[in-house]
C-alpha cells in the first residue's frame, strides 16, 4: 500500500496554535502601572494638601501661645481624597501634613503626634461616611446631614485633640488654656470640611451650562456674592445676614456646585476680614472675633449644604416620577389591542363622563 500524506482534515494534523506571551512580563507589567497610579495618588494628595496648608496659615492666629487657623483648608482636601482614592491613600494625607508642619518649623516627637492626629481625623470621617451610605453626589439629606455631624462635627474631634494635647506635651500650653485652644482648633478644622469637601466633590459633576441665561445667571451670582461678601465682612456695621439670601438663591438654583462656590467665597472673605481685624471683627477681642466668625462659617455652610442636598433630591424623586410615568405610558401603549389606543377623556370631563 502506498503511503499517503497526511491530509489536512486527518486527525493526526493539527495546526500550530498561536503563542502566547509569558503571563510573568503582563502581570509585571500590570503592577508596575497599579503602583505608579498609587504612588501618583499619594503625591498628588501630598501637594495639595500641603498647598492647602500654606493657605490656611495666611489666616493664622495666636489663641493662648498657640498658633491655630479658624478655616483650616487642608482637612476639607484630606475629606474629598480619601473619598475619591480610597482609604489605602492616607499615607499621601501624613505627607502633606508632615510638609506643613515642616515649613512651620523643626520636627520632634510632638510634631509626629500632630501628623498622627492630622491623619486619622479624615480617615475616621471617611469610615463614618462610609458606614452612613454617604454618596459623593450629596443629592440626598441624610448625605448632607452625614457629611456635616459626622465628618465635620465628629469627625475632626480627633485631630482637634491630638493636636492640642501634643502642645501641651510639647510645653507650650498649659492645661487652663486647652480648651480655648481646642476649640479654636476644631472649629477651624470643621469648617475646612465643611466648605472645601463640598467644593471638591462638585468639580468633577461640572459640566456646560443648559443654557446662554443659566451661564450668565451663575456668573452673576458669583460676583454678587464676591462684592457682598467683602462689603459685608468689612463694613463697620453688622450687616453679615445680607449674604444669606444670595446663598439660599446659590442653593437652590444650582445644589451643590452652587452652595460650595458661595460658602468658599464668604468663608474667604471672613477669614481674611477676621483675621486683618477689620470691619464689624474691629470692635471685638480675638475671641469673640473668631466665635463669630466660626458662627457665619458654620451656620452659612450648614444651611446652603442641608438645603441644596433637599433640593437635589427632590428634584431627583421628581426626574423618577417622570421616568415611570413615560414606562407606563409605554406599556399601555403596548398592552392595548391593534386599532385602539389608550381611551382619551373628553376636554372638560375630569372623570371621563361624557358631556351632555
Amino acid at each position: 500500500m502506498n503511503d499517503v500524506p497526511p491530509s489536512e482534515t486527518t486527525a493526526d494534523h493539527h495546526p500550530p496554535e498561536p503563542s502566547l506571551p509569558p503571563a510573568g512580563p503582563l502581570l509585571g507589567d500590570t503592577r508596575s502601572r497599579l503602583l505608579a497610579a498609587y504612588v501618583l495618588r499619594l503625591v498628588v494628595l501630598a501637594l495639595l494638601y500641603y498647598g492647602g496648608g500654606r493657605l490656611g496659615l495666611l489666616w493664622k492666629v495666636a489663641v493662648e501661645n498657640a498658633v491655630v487657623t479658624p478655616f483650616w483648608p487642608p482637612t476639607g482636601i484630606a475629606v474629598a481624597g480619601l473619598l475619591w482614592f480610597g482609604l489605602r491613600v492616607w499615607p499621601g494625607v501624613a505627607l502633606g501634613a508632615l510638609l506643613v508642619l515642616t515649613n512651620m518649623g523643626p520636627l520632634s516627637w510632638t510634631s509626629l503626634g500632630s501628623v498622627a492626629g492630622s491623619t486619622l481625623a479624615p480617615v475616621l470621617a471617611c469610615l463614618l461616611l462610609h458606614r452612613a451610605g454617604f454618596r459623593e453626589q450629596v443629592d440626598r439629606l441624610r448625605d448632607g446631614v452625614s457629611l456635616v455631624f459626622l465628618a465635620a462635627f465628629l469627625g475632626m474631634l480627633v485631630s482637634a485633640t491630638v493636636g492640642t494635647l501634643m502642645v501641651v506635651a510639647g510645653g507650650h500650653l498649659t492645661l487652663q488654656e486647652f480648651w480655648p485652644v481646642w476649640s479654636a482648633w476644631w472649629a477651624g478644622d470643621a469648617v475646612g470640611v465643611l466648605v472645601v469637601t463640598p467644593l471638591l466633590l462638585s468639580l468633577p459633576r461640572l459640566g456646560r451650562p443648559r443654557s446662554v441665561l443659566q451661564a450668565v445667571e451663575a456668573l452673576g451670582l458669583g460676583a454678587a456674592t464676591t462684592v457682598l461678601a467683602i462689603v459685608v465682612t468689612r463694613a463697620p456695621m453688622d450687616l453679615l445676614f445680607l449674604i444669606f439670601p444670595l446663598l439660599v438663591w446659590a442653593a437652590l438654583r444650582f445644589q451643590l456646585a452652587g452652595c460650595a462656590v458661595s460658602t468658599t467665597i464668604l468663608a474667604v472673605a471672613a477669614t481674611g476680614a477676621a483675621t486683618a481685624r477689620v470691619g464689624v471683627f474691629a470692635r471685638e477681642d480675638l475671641i469673640t472675633g473668631m466665635i463669630t466668625l466660626q458662627a457665619l462659617n458654620g451656620s452659612a455652610a450648614l444651611t446652603t449644604l442641608l438645603l441644596a442636598a433637599v433640593t437635589a433630591e427632590k428634584r431627583n424623586t421628581h426626574r423618577r416620577i417622570a421616568a415611570a410615568c413615560e414606562d407606563l405610558a409605554e406599556m399601555v401603549e403596548v398592552l392595548a389591542p391593534q386599532g385602539r389606543g389608550p381611551r382619551s377623556f373628553p376636554a372638560g370631563g375630569r372623570t371621563g363622563q361624557r358631556q351632555g
